[in-house]
């Protein structure tokens, strides 16, 4: 199997620094203090990769988008033109148009701008796998984690999955930071398909369907509300509503906090939520799983870190979510970015669905 693999080394660094992604925003990313994400991505599916006995000959980009990787490994590889540093989109898009014509299949690291980046070139004419890296990740050819990307070039390499058509889709990140979800579709992959391996793509919740359930999952949220409790709501309109029936400022796609009905964290990071932990005792975390992928951490909420999750306590994360959003997912996962901590959550969890209605629903792992 001749596989094309490249690296987007600067991928998912908005995340946990409250960016919301880091197109355009790349030096304030560092300016706050923002480590790089996609090496740790990396290394997971290789070493998962390793565990197979896979005849694979890479086709890689230099340095930081392949080869570095790739030099602590066993697999033969060919080093396919050079890049500059700081890495640019077309980097990516000079070694997909180098390699397109010699490979079987592409594995990218990257989130929704490398996806477009790629599909710009190679559109549906060779498979490709995405390995999870960015801060959003609405495009249909991402696994669910690192490890589950290596699991479907096996099940492919063996012909046990089929090719399935996803778009590729990606959003306006100057406007996802003022709180306006803009997705478009800039067209169709080619990628491997497995179920409860490949994402799938993000769909939008029909407020004319959810719009009562989403207020009574808020009544009842707020009516229980412990005023000595730190509350981490985490971004979509269904925490949100929360937020409005409080009569709180907040933001859409960001992560708010709330002591004692009061707004105390407006769009927070990561290091302002482990200041605001040390300031109070008991805390708990609200979140509704991803419409159309069922993804409870790791897209779009990377301030949720893993420490923040330790911190507050498994058994103090509440999941919401309309029935709605629920009838084609059959079950919940976690990319956390801890896999060690993806373990551990429970097999099966509760999601408030209506006011004091609940549903159990697996977390498959």
């Amino acid at each position: 199997m001749r596989l094309g693999f490249v690296v987007n080394p600067i991928a998912g660094m908005g995340g946990r620094v409250g960016l919301k992604g880091t197109d355009n925003v790349y030096l304030e990313a560092i300016k706050r203090g923002a480590k790089p994400v996609a090496p740790q991505r990396t290394y997971r599916f290789l070493n998962r990769l390793s565990i197979y006995d896979l005849d694979i000959e890479f086709f890689t980009a230099s340095s930081i988008m392949g080869e570095d990787y790739l030099s602590n490994t066993d697999y033969r590889y060919h080093v396919v033109g050079k890049i500059d540093i700081p890495t640019t989109r077309e980097d990516t898009i000079a070694f997909v148009e180098r390699v397109k014509k010699k490979i079987d299949i592409l594995v990218f690291v990257g989130g929704d701008g490398t996806a477009r980046d790629i599909y710009s070139v190679l559109d549906e004419e060779k498979p490709v796998i995405g390995v999870p890296s960015g801060v959003k990740m609405f495009s249909g050819v991402f696994t669910i984690t690192p490890e589950k990307a290596a699991d479907l070039l096996k099940a492919y390499i063996d012909g046990e999955a089929i090719l399935d058509r996803v778009e590729i889709l990606d959003i306006d990140e100057e406007r996802y930071r003022e709180g306006k979800l803009i997705t478009r579709l800039y067209g169709y992959m080619i990628t491997p398909y497995l179920p409860g391996v490949i994402q799938g793509s993000k769909k939008a919740t029909p407020l004319t369907e959810a719009k009562e359930e989403i207020m009574s999952i808020a009544r009842f949220i707020v009516n229980n509300m412990d005023k000595h409790t730190l509350y981490i709501l985490g971004p979509g309109y269904t925490v949100k509503s929360i937020m409005n029936l409080l009569n709180l400022k907040h933001t859409t796609l960001g992560v708010d906090l709330v002591f004692n009905g009061k707004l105390v964290g407006l769009d927070v990071d990561e290091k302002e939520i482990l200041r605001q932990l040390d300031k109070y005792n008991r805390a708990k975390i609200i979140i509704s799983p991803i419409g159309g992928q069922g993804i409870i951490f790791g897209r779009g909420n990377q301030v949720i870190s893993p420490e923040v999750i330790k911190r507050v306590g498994i058994p103090n994360v509440i999941i919401i979510s309309p029935i709605w959003k629920l009838r084609n997912i059959p079950c919940l996962y976690l990319d956390t970015g801890d896999p060690s901590l993806d373990n551990d959550f429970p097999d099966y969890v509760k999601v408030l669905v209506r006011y004091g209605e609940y549903k159990v629903i697996k977390i498959c792992k």
